[in-house]
């Protein structure tokens, strides 16, 4: 999705600063022989530190006005942005990879912009934006739109192209319903509730280790008119696990699919196959720079990471496959192979993903066994053409009931429980059988040695 300008909250996004943004106000009515609760925080952060103070003043009747309580309040603030806050790890970096890519910034915060610009200053970080503005100078809080309107404005750009990050709840979702992009920012010592961003942004992000320019431009938002009867997207993504397929199964798998994703060290693997990707993901940090160049001279989309991260390659190469089948208005379909050889926590930890990307079809091809995830919402049964064989239905999601037709011991509409065994090693009969999982998800492993 083209990037052609972004705005930038501040306290929590660009600065870890919402420590102080309790402290302060807190230190500020101790002056004056009050105590700031947690839950006055929580009622006084959507608003602007004028409006703020007003309230304080009013509510507790500290200090001489609430503008003098305002100046007061800027005047410390300012101080602790040189003295107490730090700019988050990697926020230097992004900004300048998107000064360098010619892509305009503002900053719109409900800090009081004298104080965001002793804070940009403090910090080196001033020179990358065109201005700094304050919510009440334009008129209200970010429970409405207007501070992004009015940066937009400055900004001169579209707003279907221009970025909002922002790390508050309701920053997060003003932006996102008013039309822009988004992206939310969590960290692990805000407080702040991961399902509810989520729920409200087009990228959730960890951290800055997360992002990166490619990941911004690589992003597809769903479009309205593609929804109904898709054509599926054949999507092979090959990771890095140490016990690796056969390249005959690579290339087998590569010639069925209709793009073809390098997660990391998944491009040592298809440079063994001699398989080309269309894109390669990760943050570089397990495959050798000889596969790295050769990726990347082949692939139409590199998106590299920091390994200061807390998303998994894989989850990141999940996006990129949801991105092109979104760009083509494909219901995506996953393969995945080199993914769960080696490291017990690491395949368990695959399957655990696949459930909850069940809409993709998901399966995993491995040297010696294929696992689907069947469920109502994606696949919701498979065929196994392997009379003799061994096959395993493990169930992923608490009532979950399947059905196995054409094996040797035959179920109907049997419910089985979270991870229950009693699916473990069932025989496919003489032609053919049929698992279907009826309700919630299941993982079903058949084992071949030409598999």
């Amino acid at each position: 999705m083209p990037i052609t300008g972004a705005i930038f909250d501040f306290d929590g996004t660009i600065v870890d600063s919402m420590l102080m943004w309790e402290q302060v106000p807190a230190e500020l009515i101790a002056r004056y022989g009050e105590v700031m609760t947690h839950e006055m925080f929580v009622e006084t952060e959507p608003m602007g530190a004028d409006e703020e103070c007003n309230w304080l003043h009013e509510r507790l009747g500290v200090g001489e006005s609430g503008q003098a309580l305002f100046e007061e309040l800027c005047e410390m603030v300012s101080e602790a942005y040189a003295s107490r806050v730090d700019p988050f790890e990697g926020v230097r970096e992004f900004l300048q990879s998107l000064a360098d890519a010619g892509i305009p910034m503002i900053v719109a915060s409900s800090t009081p912009g004298v104080c965001l610009r002793a804070g940009l200053r403090a910090h080196g970080l001033d020179h990358f934006f065109i201005d700094a503005i304050y919510t009440s100078d334009v008129g209200r809080g970010k429970e409405f739109p207007d501070v992004y309107y009015h940066a937009l404005g400055l900004l001169g750009t579209e707003r279907e192209s221009t970025w909002v990050f922002e790390d508050a709840p309701f920053g997060v979702r003003t932006a996102h319903d008013a039309g822009f992009p988004t992206v939310a920012l969590l960290n692990d010592h805000d407080g702040r509730d991961e399902g509810f961003l989520r729920q409200h942004c087009d990228i959730l992000a960890h951290g800055y280790g997360e992002l990166s320019l490619e990941r911004i431009k690589d992003y597809a938002r769903p479009r309205p008119d593609q929804a109904g009867e898709k054509n599926p997207l054949q999507v092979l993504l090959v990771a890095g696990s140490p016990e690796e397929p056969s390249s005959a199964l690579v290339r087998q798998l590569a010639e069925a699919a209709d793009y073809v994703i390098a997660a990391d060290r998944g491009a040592e693997v298809l440079h063994r196959a001699e398989v080309g990707p269309d894109a390669l993901v990760g943050d570089a940090d397990s495959a050798s720079s000889e596969a790295l160049a050769w990726a990347h001279e082949l692939a139409s989309t590199d998106i590299r990471f920091s390994s200061e991260k807390y998303a998994t390659d894989l989850v990141l190469a999940f996006e990129c496959a949801r991105n092109e089948a979104q760009r083509r208005g494909a219901q995506l379909q996953l393969t995945l192979t080199a993914c769960s050889g080696g490291r017990p926590d690491h395949a368990l930890g695959v399957i655990g993903l696949l459930a909850e990307w069940d809409q993709a079809c998901p399966r995993v091809v491995e040297q010696g066994f294929e696992c689907r995830i069947l469920s109502a919402e994606g696949a919701p049964s498979w065929t196994m053409e392997a009379p003799g064989a061994t096959f395993s239905v493990i169930a992923l999601r608490e009532g979950t009931v399947v059905s196995e037709k054409g094996s040797v011991w035959e179920l109907d509409q049997q419910p089985l429980a979270l991870l229950d065994d009693r699916g473990i090693s069932n025989v496919v009969g003489e032609t053919a059988c049929t698992v279907t999982c009826h309700q919630g998800t299941v993982a079903v492993y058949l084992f071949s040695s030409s598999c």
